[in-house]
């Protein structure tokens, strides 16, 4: 029977391994952007990253100082009677001393700093009811320099996909070197809102050799990815063939005279990890397997 020590204990592991090792296709189109590069500068730029996440390894220390806040995503087993969130809530009070995750939570008007990364409504806990018989826990530890990037548009239908791709074409273009790319953009379509940007945050969850199963969307993946890459950017803003590491587009119906379009922007260091806990208790990384 997991009680919520185990989901404490869990949420401790699952913040180390997402902080310090990148998920294999992050890493792998990393490699993939180093031999594609042929200037001197884009490369010296993506061997820096790619020596920085050898040391974080080997020293089990966050790749980046900037830990991030912590947005969890979590899928129950149906009739779960485990206070989950209290032991997510415990888990990042006791990370942020043990890994040590940096604390960057505070209060948005007084900006007080409670030095755990726990406040109200962080870490951000997004809950649902699967038909597994195992807690599954994601989170992503998302920066300030890439989150400061992201854009919401309320477009109106008749700008359609033409003006789809305009607004994320200019927020790559706004958002420059600044939120050290190659960036990562997960991209919310449809919806309300609120909804939308949700769906941005989601897609960044989605591994970046996965395209979206409707054919459409995934070509507009593909299509925006090769355009994309044409701005030159590059490498912390430094010019060269690789300013986007990869694009996922979710989706989501909406109102006849809506379309709502997101950009959540992140940086190379694309850290998101998964765990599940079994009944037994026993602990599943699947994001970081060989870790």
């Amino acid at each position: 029977m997991v009680a919520e020590t185990d989901v404490r204990n869990a949420v401790v592991e699952l913040l180390r391994k997402t902080v310090v090792k990148l998920p294999a296709d992050v890493r792998s189109a990393l490699v993939k952007a180093m031999d594609t590069e042929t200037a001197e500068v884009p490369r010296m730029q993506l061997k820096a990253i790619l020596d920085n996440i050898a040391l974080a390894e080997q020293g089990n220390t966050p790749m980046c100082q900037d830990t991030g806040v912590t947005i969890f995503y979590v899928t129950l087993p149906k009739g779960c009677e485990v206070d989950v969130e209290k032991g997510i809530i415990e888990g990042v009070k006791q990370a942020t001393k043990e890994v040590p995750l940096r604390p960057n939570a505070v209060h948005p008007l007084t900006r007080k700093n409670p030095g755990d990364n726990v406040g109200d409504r962080m870490p951000y806990i997004n809950c649902k009811v699967g038909d597994k018989d195992y807690i599954e826990i994601t989170v992503m530890t998302k920066g300030a320099g890439s989150e400061n990037m992201s854009q919401l548009a309320m477009l109106t239908p008749s700008q359609g996909i033409k003006g789809i791709k305009e607004f994320i074409l200019n927020t790559v273009l706004r958002a420059s070197g600044n939120p050290c790319p190659p960036m990562v953009l997960g991209v919310g379509v449809g919806g309300s809102s609120d909804i939308c940007m949700k769906l941005a945050k989601e897609a960044l969850l989605r591994p970046l050799d996965e395209r979206n199963k409707d054919p459409e969307v995934a070509n507009l993946e593909t299509e925006l990815l090769q355009a994309l890459n044409m701005l030159e950017i590059g490498p912390m803003g430094l010019g060269g063939k690789t300013t986007v590491l990869g694009l996922n587009i979710e989706y989501g119906y909406c109102h006849t005279a809506s379309l709502p379009v997101a950009v959540n922007v992140q940086c190379w260091a694309a850290r998101r990890g998964t765990v599940r806990i079994h009944p037994d208790g026993t602990l599943k990384f699947p994001t970081h397997e060989e870790a």
